[in-house]
């Protein structure tokens, strides 16, 4: 498998793997959109290819820190889309792995996801609300623990604290609701 930046031209497989993924057009529109937002800037979106093309992506976008805009480099993780055929083979790990290393390498401080407790903390993310980080819209506390961040740069959970911003198009409440 190779892991490598999806550029314009993967486009086409980048919107198929999130229909196909997600079995419907909802994450497909949104990555879409993030992709045309210019407030998601930076961003990182990642592709897994194997022998038979992509089957993987994954896509971080920039947020802000309340009261820390200046002092600290963030990312969200949303959405993480693996082919059925794919998955359970551990290419969402990869393209993980991958994007928090390409990220801590051009110096983010903080990586965030709204995802399953079960799944991210085996790469590192622990729970964000107790560590003084807020969603961008409250979080039921019976699913408080799929708010989770992960530290690139040691030192930084402890240090600051504030709700988070999302780009433009993820900042919205239908996105943070089940």
């Amino acid at each position: 498998m190779i892991i490598k930046k999806a550029t314009n031209s993967d486009l086409n497989d980048v919107l198929r793997i999130e229909t196909e993924a997600f079995g419907h057009s909802k994450e497909s529109n949104l990555v879409n959109d993030l992709l045309n937002d210019d407030s998601a800037k930076p961003r990182l979106s990642l592709l897994a290819m194997d022998d038979d093309g992509a089957v993987g992506h994954i896509l971080f976008t920039r947020v802000r820190i309340t009261g820390n805009e200046d002092a600290l480099s963030a990312m969200i993780l949303a959405p993480l889309a693996i082919l059925p055929s794919a998955q359970g083979k551990g290419v969402g790990g990869e393209l993980i792995r991958e994007g928090l290393r390409q990220l801590s390498e051009s110096k983010v401080h903080l990586v965030f996801v709204l995802g399953h407790p079960g799944y991210y903390p085996r790469f590192g993310f622990r729970p964000a609300g107790v560590h003084g980080f807020d969603a961008p819209y409250p979080i039921p506390a019976k699913d408080a623990a799929a708010w989770m961040v992960q530290e690139l740069k040691p030192g930084t959970i402890g240090s600051f604290s504030g709700r988070i911003i999302c780009a433009d198009t993820l900042n919205k409440p239908e996105h943070w609701r089940e």
